[in-house]
């Protein structure tokens, strides 16, 4: 398991009939202040502010096709006009079980990607594919 420190943000959040909304700087536009949100928010300001990840190769919820599904992962970074990373992001209260692992492990059919990372705020593991083996990562690699 990586421990991740999230950085204070000053985070715009708006009320509208009764729903929270936040104001996601990577897509542009106020997003429902879900609790999976919340993590991802709070994770691509991890990337940028800690580990110094370019906000500009950074792409939020964009859709990806699985065979014939279309699917949407939630953060990947890209390195060299390539996806070098996927993050899954999972709410506080969802275990990071065998299933989010497979799950992320499936965006990577379609991306093939060397970094993978699920995270639900509180815990976060990070594996790196090389060849035909992969290890688990004690922390996030360097841009």
């Amino acid at each position: 398991m990586i421990d991740i420190q999230f950085p204070a943000h000053p985070f715009k959040i708006k009320k509208l009939k009764d729903r929270d909304f936040i104001f996601d700087v990577f897509r542009k536009q106020w997003m429902v202040l879900t609790p999976e949100e919340w993590v991802r928010q709070n994770f691509l300001q991890y990337l940028v502010q800690v580990k110094q990840y370019p906000a500009s190769l950074i792409a939020v919820e964009r859709e990806i096709l699985l065979g014939d599904l279309k699917k949407r992962f939630d953060i990947v970074v890209f390195k060299e006009a390539k996806p070098w990373m996927i993050v899954e992001c999972k709410e506080l209260k969802v275990a990071l079980s065998e299933a989010v692992i497979r799950q992320a492990l499936n965006y990577n059919i379609s991306l093939q990607v060397p970094y993978l990372v699920v995270t639900n705020g509180a815990s976060t593991f990070a594996l790196h594919f090389q060849q035909k083996a992969h290890e688990w990562l004690r922390e996030l690699p360097d841009f």
